[in-house]
């Protein structure tokens, strides 16, 4: 194993060697990754298609608009990643100067052109056209308009450059715009590492190794070739094709460079390990000595590790025993594929299967409500759960799952803080026939444990871990303490990176999927109970779904 792989700030730096010394040696893949990262990072989820919402309010001219990363408003999409291309390269503009001459009459009022470039004298229009040259339907006399604006400029005698929104979005618009500008005497000095004004944000590098290392996890678990990725490409499994392309382009020399350095090392990673030990079975090379292989955890497998397992069990004697709990398949983007639990006997064969539906940890309220959640997605394996627990012999101050709405943020701590006295009280009275009880804050986000109080009484065993850490542990009581809609919410809004579609396995089209069974591995980590907070106000689906 390679040591680099031993902790993720090694493997980020091996990453970042690799780019840096790809920057130097290739303009192209340069070019490609200040491109993407800066450009087309910014909105992942939108597939320009269709104009985007507005983002920022400009209070000159009181409307709604685009900010770009020098600050300027501008009114569309388009016009922003023009006016972002322009900063990046050091190109001097003013937006929408009013025309040098006088062109206000009784229909039209002063002519205000999109760009306009000082140091050279020239305008620059960008059309809202279509690939076909059509504009947005409703905008009438749209194109009667822009021959109006032509003559004016021949009439006298500037110069106008001009881009369109299916060019600049889909297509080379900006690499003719580069040649153009160049042509009429601007010195363009590209500069990836140059800062948006205050409140623009942009991808930083360490996010974008972070999305390379993500996708090629999943093409190495997924034993993808680049053939395979650009077939997967062609199928639409992504809307947006041309930034996919872009990305593709500052990957697989990146992708190339990591295994000539493992090569040169005489490593693997974790990934090709699996892969080339499934490659000795199937080729004969290797015969396993074992009768019986077992496999724990199935929902967290991916397709490589399945397919190292159907090799170890292909020969004749051979006898599998795995254990998986498609309830809490939880980790899709760590390379789990669901169906390897759900297709099971299509990618294992046939064989008898048992279903383990005692639970020794919760009590049959908390079991009952969580499996009713989890089994409202119809792929889900349908289960009955019973618990061997009946209600506590002590009248436990707080059992189940209950939920406690707060009227903002600000008093999750004193909700948590309530439910902590609650439990001490109840300690101290004998209602809890117990010396301390543990209790877990589950956060969706690492940023929850900022909801966390900051003493407890000394009867609580106190502490924070977000959902997906917690799975395999278990506490007397657990609080999720942030079930809200919003960016950051339960369940969540942060989309992963839609060029991991091309790699990842096949989600479940059911809404929130995964973050149902999220929710589910929350809520069984409690022996005894479970609080939800949410805000009244702005709720989480999953608490109007439970109420």
């Amino acid at each position: 194993m390679a040591p680099w792989l031993t902790n993720k700030s090694d493997e980020l730096g091996v990453l970042s060697e690799i780019v840096a010394k790809l920057k130097d040696s290739d303009p192209r893949f340069r070019y490609a990754r200040d491109w993407f990262r800066l450009l087309l990072c910014t909105r992942p989820d939108e597939d320009f298609t269709e104009p985007s919402a507005p983002d920022t309010w400009d209070s000159a001219p009181r409307a709604a608009g685009y900010r770009a990363m020098d600050g300027t408003t501008v009114k569309s999409e388009g016009e922003r990643w023009v006016a972002n291309f322009l900063y990046l390269h050091g190109v001097s503009y003013e937006y929408e100067r009013p025309y040098t001459y006088d062109t206000a009459d009784a229909e039209h009022r002063q002519y205000h052109p999109d760009f306009y470039y000082p140091d050279i004298d020239v305008w620059h229009e960008h059309w809202g056209l279509d690939a076909d040259g059509n504009p947005r339907p409703g905008w009438t006399d749209y194109l009667d308009g822009m021959e109006r604006k032509r003559q004016l400029h021949r009439q006298h005698g500037t110069t106008l450059v001009e881009t369109t929104w299916a060019e600049v979005m889909h297509g080379d618009g900006l690499s003719r715009l580069e040649k153009e500008l160049v042509g009429h005497g601007i010195r363009l000095h590209w500069d990836p590492d140059r800062a948006p004004v205050r409140g623009v944000k942009v991808v930083t590098d360490a996010d974008l190794l972070r999305l390379v290392r993500t996708f090629m996890l999943h093409v190495k678990a997924n034993s993808l070739d680049r053939q395979e990725v650009r077939r997967r490409l062609g199928d639409g499994l992504v809307r947006n094709r041309r930034r996919t392309s872009i990305f593709l382009d500052l990957y697989w020399p990146i992708h190339d460079a990591w295994q000539a350095r493992l090569a040169d090392g005489g490593y693997v990673d974790f990934e090709d390990m699996l892969v080339q030990a499934a490659d000795h079975l199937e080729s004969g090379r290797y015969v396993s000595p074992y009768r019986l292989v077992m496999v724990d955890e199935l929902q967290d497998a991916s397709q490589a590790r399945a397919r190292l397992t159907r090799a170890l069990v292909s020969q004749p004697g051979r006898d599998l025993l795995a254990v998986g709990d498609d309830w809490q398949s939880i980790n899709r983007f760590a390379g789990a594929d669901l169906s390897v639990v759900t297709g099971f006997h299509d990618q294992f064969g046939p064989g008898p299967t048992v279903h383990l539906t005692t639970t020794f940890r919760c009590h049959q309220s908390i079991s009952d409500t969580a499996a009713r959640f989890v089994m409202k997605n119809p792929a889900q394996v349908r289960k009955t759960v019973v618990s061997v627990h009946d209600r506590p012999t002590d009248q436990a101050a707080h059992e189940g799952v209950r939920l406690r709405t707060v009227a903002s943020a600000t008093e999750v701590f004193r909700a948590i803080g309530d439910f902590l006295t609650q439990l001490r009280d109840a300690i101290h009275e004998g209602a809890i026939v117990a010396d301390s009880v543990s209790v877990d804050v589950l956060g969706r986000y690492h940023q929850d444990r900022g909801l966390m109080p900051h003493a407890a009484p000394p009867e609580i065993r106190l502490a924070f871990h977000t959902i997906h850490s917690a799975k395999g542990l278990e506490a007397d009581y657990v609080v999720v303490p942030n079930l809200s809609a919003g960016s950051y919410a339960f369940p969540s809004r942060i989309a992963d990176d839609p060029v991991l579609a091309l790699a990842m396995a096949g989600g479940d089209t059911y809404p929130h999927a995964e973050e149902r069974r999220l929710f589910y591995v929350a809520l069984t980590r409690a022996r005894r109970g479970v609080l939800l907070i949410s805000p009244e106000h702005n709720p989480s689906p999953f608490v109007t779904e439970l109420i």
